[in-house]
């Protein structure tokens, strides 16, 4: 069932979505070449911490056999790691790696989900930093659609759509979502599909919405840690994502 946020709850929302955008602002600052991505969680969960913030997917338990729960404050995926990359101390971040960093922080009972993918020492390839533009584009021209009237199947056509037009794939295997007092709520999002279909949208949805993007073709493994995706021909990936509200006319980043 698809929750429809009070005008209370939506100001919880907001507040800590505010939290992760501050957040991403602060931890952009702090990676940098030679460190470890189990060191950048460290100092991510202390950001989190000083803004008033919970980790939320620490204990996160994704209800597979055989599969953990995930105890780290974020997830960091390099170059060819799609998604759920797991901190390690002996993963050494390189001048020109693309990072993708997934979190969500919580706050008064309400979860903030975003994530964004970043460049070790600010300068990597031409075909690395268009691969970043696109998906964080993909994004932006999704929630076009994300307002009263239109459906979720028109958000997720136009992100797979815009992701094709510039020669990429996205992930069919994980998608977005809804949000707000539990990390994963309906419905759904997923970034491709055929306009028209699913949920219609209405006033007083979050979602978070997150185009995951291959440089080559789709096809993805996981790794025997049960949580790190990578892709199947080694090409590189990339991750954007926001939590948003629906409003009676414009959708509103809250993550921004």
């Amino acid at each position: 069932m698809v929750t429809i946020k009070s005008q209370r709850e939506i100001k919880l929302m907001e507040a800590v979505c505010k939290c992760v955008a501050k957040f991403y602002e602060l931890l952009e600052k702090e990676i940098k070449e030679g460190m470890s991505t189990f060191e950048l969680d460290k100092k991510a969960e202390q950001i989190m911490r000083n803004l008033g913030c919970t980790p939320a997917q620490v204990g996160y338990d994704p209800g597979i056999r055989g599969v953990p729960p995930y105890m780290h404050s974020t997830c960091i995926s390099v170059n060819d790691e799609v998604i759920h990359g797991i901190p390690v101390k002996n993963k050494i971040l390189k001048n020109g790696d693309i990072v993708s960093i997934d979190t969500v922080l919580l706050k008064d009972g309400f979860n903030g989900d975003a994530a964004r993918t970043f460049v070790v020492g600010g300068k990597t390839s031409k075909d690395a930093q268009r691969l970043i533009d696109v998906t964080k584009q993909a994004f932006f021209e999704g929630i076009k659609f994300a307002k009263p009237g239109f459906r979720i199947g028109d958000v997720s056509h136009r992100i797979g759509e815009f992701v094709k037009e510039n020669g990429y794939s996205v992930v069919r295997e994980f998608e977005g979502h809804g949000i707000g007092r539990e990390m994963h709520e309906e419905p759904e999002i997923p970034n491709y599909g055929k306009a028209g279909r699913g949920i219609r949208l209405e006033p007083g949805m979050t979602l978070a919405i997150e185009p995951m993007v291959i440089q080559g073709k789709p096809n993805i493994l996981e790794l025997d840690d049960g949580w790190t995706i990578v892709t199947e021909d080694g090409s590189l990936a990339a991750h954007y994502e926001n939590t948003i509200l629906i409003t009676e006319n414009e959708p509103k980043i809250l993550t921004i």
